[in-house]
């Protein structure tokens, strides 16, 4: 299948969710043949570089998508990448070019218990999972942020527990979202666990999951969404030879 031709996109809204979440609102006349129910896909942003240099590409989730337009929820910090200044310093009517959308990552409904984990950069696509569950799912979302204040109000089932996991310095503790998981009871039936997060934490995650014996790896979706101090050209390298 043929990529969809990046299209260039207008910032239409943005929102302060948290002190450190910002959704901006992306849309206009582009977005006529931008495919429906794409929530949870992901788009490619293109950011400026040097001059003739090719422009910097980051990827992003979909948080929610409505006529003519997307939200899309960035992590902004004193740190910032080229993905993380243009969302803070964007003003309304600034354009971008999007590419995408890619494929969803969603969970499989039909297991028996879920598992959810992940960092904020995750945060956009749990959210819209947890949305979408059937109401009789079962099982736990484990979400780390960075401070207290980062914590959403999420829409989830009765039956999810959601515990967050505070760490105000992302990527430096490689073990939170872990002690976290196995501090849970690990549930009867045939899991489905979903983990996106930062690279060092998503190791030692896979580690633990790959050793629980019923948990089959068909059932297992993980990725690292970035890695502290590394770019995302880097990153992906990274990423093909951990895998």
């Amino acid at each position: 299948m043929n990529r969809p031709a990046p299209r260039e996109l207008t910032l239409l809204s943005r929102t302060q969710l948290s002190p450190h979440m910002l959704r901006l609102t992306l849309g206009g006349s582009a977005m006529d043949d931008f495919p429906a129910d794409q929530a949870s896909a992901y788009v490619k942003l293109m950011f400026p570089s040097d001059a003739g240099a090719r422009p910097l590409m980051r990827t992003y989730t979909v948080r929610a998508q409505r006529a003519g337009e997307i939200d899309i929820d960035f992590v902004v910090h004193q740190d910032t990448g080229p993905a993380s200044r243009w969302a803070q310093e964007a003003q309304l009517g600034d354009r971008i070019m999007v590419g995408g959308p890619g494929p969803k990552k969603m969970v499989d409904t039909s297991a028996d218990w879920l598992l959810m984990v992940g960092d904020m950069t995750a945060l956009p696509a749990i959210s819209v999972n947890l949305e979408q569950l059937p109401p009789n799912a079962r099982g736990y979302a484990v979400i780390e942020v960075a401070t207290a204040a980062d914590i959403q109000v999420l829409s989830a089932p009765a039956n999810i527990e959601i515990h967050w996991v505070l760490n105000p310095h992302p990527g430096t503790d490689d073990n939170g979202l872990l002690d976290k998981v196995q501090s849970l009871p690990w549930l009867d039936g045939r899991p489905y666990v979903w983990c996106a997060c930062e690279f060092s934490s998503m190791r030692v995650l896979r580690e633990h999951f790959r050793a629980q014996s019923d948990l089959d790896r068909s059932n297992l979706y993980i990725s690292s969404y970035w890695k502290l101090g590394v770019g995302e050209e880097a990153h992906k390298a990274l990423k093909q030879a951990s895998a």
